[in-house]
């Protein structure tokens, strides 16, 4: 199922034993577009610290009540590894995260979740190789593991063949794999009468992050007489269909 990443913004992140507090942002991955963590600020429980919030905790998805459900406890929660979100998440501190919770490093892998091609549900204790593989990325790339602000991005301008045409709002990824799979795009500034439409992060060719700007090989003209976007509630296969086959694409789920 589709989910918009605007929405979970003020989401209430429930544990087994009570509320830990609510969703402000997501961490994704900039080479897999695959959501990593989400970003929580906790409650005067935890004196309103943020914590990150792997996918692989995560339940239920409760769109309609505002609220997603975590297979871990306040007293788990409140004796993870400290983050700075106003700084870039390293490398080594996604090694404590994991070995905190007793995940696989997603980067251990061939998958887009490391060792599974789906996030596993049931934590499992990284092997030993996976983890002096991430050791060994420390030394390689300390600061870097491509992991971006779904905060930072939106607002960035989209770059089509022939120029400028929007900017991103929202982020759609599913919930079995937390792939980002589209980023919706408001086109109201560029021209009378604009919508917003979906383009498929399959489609995205580069993003420039010093100019802030997001770059496809789509036409401006194809995009503005794309089908248009309205509730990520409400989308379903056939608009994904409908959408593909617009722009004579192949959908993901093939």
């Amino acid at each position: 199922m589709l989910h918009s990443v605007r929405n979970l913004h003020g989401s209430a992140l429930h544990a087994i034993d009570g509320e830990i507090g609510r969703v402000q942002q997501a961490f994704f991955d900039d080479e897999a577009w695959a959501i990593r963590y989400l970003v929580v600020k906790t409650g005067s429980w935890l004196f309103g610290r943020e914590v990150l919030i792997s996918p692989l905790a995560v339940q239920k998805i409760d769109d309609a009540a505002n609220r997603l459900d975590v297979n871990l406890t306040q007293k788990q929660v409140q004796g993870s590894p400290d983050i700075d979100t106003h700084k870039p998440v390293s490398r080594q501190h996604e090694i404590d995260y994991s070995g905190y919770y007793g995940y696989a490093p997603y980067w251990g892998g061939p998958y887009m979740s490391g060792v599974t091609e789906y996030p596993i549900f049931t934590p499992i204790p990284p092997a030993a190789e996976d983890r002096a593989r991430a050791a060994h990325e420390v030394e390689v790339l300390p600061e870097d593991s491509h992991l971006r602000s779904t905060d930072e991005v939106e607002g960035y301008r989209l770059h089509t063949l022939d120029g400028d045409i929007g900017h991103v709002t929202d982020f759609i990824f599913d919930d079995e794999s937390w792939t980002i799979r589209y980023l919706a795009i408001d086109t109201q500034s560029w021209w009378p009468h604009g919508k917003t439409v979906l383009v498929a992060t399959q489609w995205i060719e580069s993003i420039d992050w010093g100019e802030s700007t997001v770059h496809t090989g789509l036409s401006r003209e194809a995009i503005k007489n794309s089908p248009v976007f309205d509730d990520p509630a409400l989308l379903n296969r056939d608009d994904e269909i409908r959408l593909h086959e617009f722009y004579g694409k192949e959908g993901y789920w093939r």
